[in-house]
């Protein structure tokens, strides 16, 4: 959900399909066969991610030294009609203009999370914004399932390609820090091992997702290994987006710490984690470059922020953590 949709035009669509989709689903120790779903709609041609037009990739890491690092973009398209008029909520990753307007996002993470790494992100057919408009979990969870299968796929087949040997990272901005933790979810006890960290930027953790998934332990520090960030950005608590940011957990991208300590950010931006509400609250910041969207986002929150004003701190907090899971993994 970056603030450049805001005027997103109408375009048709090359080729549609009303898809079986692949369904993600919680794994209790090895990966789940997905299931079908049903799409909300028409929805665009599936992506095949044997085809390299479905990524964009980096390799930063020639002393193979580094992780792998898995990013799944944010929301780039509204909801759009074909040449017959029909209305699609999902991006065609056939469409440039589509698979362009999720480059701007994915090169600008790929600039600060590549470097001395690998770095993977695949296009996917990701829910448009007018799902979360609704501010319906129910319709959100509908609407992106279609999305999070896509992005399972996309996981399986980098996985399969990938050396296992090396540090994992998942990372994802807003749907795509939903996909991080549908990711969770679907992956296998022995992928799981290869975790150093799973980022989800400018999105919640539920109590319902702990439950559901051993997978997801919430960070505690700067260095554990096997864990999830998760951490969104408001002036106030009191403009917390239930949409977003209803987590039931939280770290301060800065400190890393899970108190309240403040944290200093570019000498003159001071970051205070709330652990009542598990918001991160910002002060000598006003994010005037993110205006507000429908009055969805934006909105005292900072939403669009997230993966851009933490990007120091995460580019070293990915390699802390990586070295760590090296460091470890030699130790057994």
């Amino acid at each position: 959900m970056n603030k450049n949709y805001l005027k997103i035009s109408l375009i048709h669509c090359a080729a549609f399909a009303i898809c079986a989709a692949l369904a993600v689903s919680c794994t209790n120790g090895t990966s789940r066969s997905c299931e079908p779903v049903a799409v909300v709609g028409i929805a665009p041609q599936a992506p095949d991610y044997a085809d390299s037009a479905m990524w964009i990739t980096a390799d930063a890491d020639p002393d193979n030294t580094g992780a792998d690092v898995f990013y799944v973009v944010s929301t780039w398209e509204e909801d759009w009609t074909d040449s017959l008029g029909r209305t699609c909520h999902y991006a065609d990753v056939w469409n440039p203009e589509h698979r362009n307007r999720m480059a701007i996002e994915i090169n600008r993470a790929a600039a600060y999370m590549s470097p001395g790494n690998r770095f993977y992100a695949p296009f996917y057919r990701h829910a448009t914004i007018d799902a979360f408009l609704t501010q319906n979990d129910d319709t959100i969870t509908r609407r992106t399932r279609l999305a999070m299968a896509d992005v399972c796929t996309a996981f399986d087949h980098f996985q399969q390609h990938r050396d296992k040997q090396r540090p994992l990272i998942i990372a994802g901005f807003s749907q795509g820090g939903l996909a991080v933790v549908e990711l969770l979810k679907h992956i296998s006890d022995e992928t799981y091992s290869q975790l150093a960290a799973a980022y989800v930027l400018g999105y919640k953790v539920t109590p319902a997702d702990t439950a559901a998934c051993h997978h997801i332990r919430p960070a505690q520090g700067e260095s554990d290994t096997g864990i999830t960030i998760c951490y969104n950005t408001v002036k106030d608590v009191k403009y917390a987006n239930p949409v977003i940011s209803a987590s039931c957990i939280a770290i301060n991208p800065v400190n890393w710490r899970t108190d309240a300590t403040p944290a200093t950010l570019h000498d003159t931006i001071t970051v205070t984690l709330s652990p009542e509400y598990h918001v991160l609250v910002v002060e000598g910041y006003s994010g005037a470059e993110y205006p507000a969207y429908r009055d969805f986002i934006n909105v005292g929150d900072i939403h669009s922020c997230e993966p851009w004003l933490y990007s120091e701190c995460l580019q070293r907090n990915i390699s802390v953590r990586a070295r760590q899971w090296i460091k470890e993994k030699n130790l057994k």
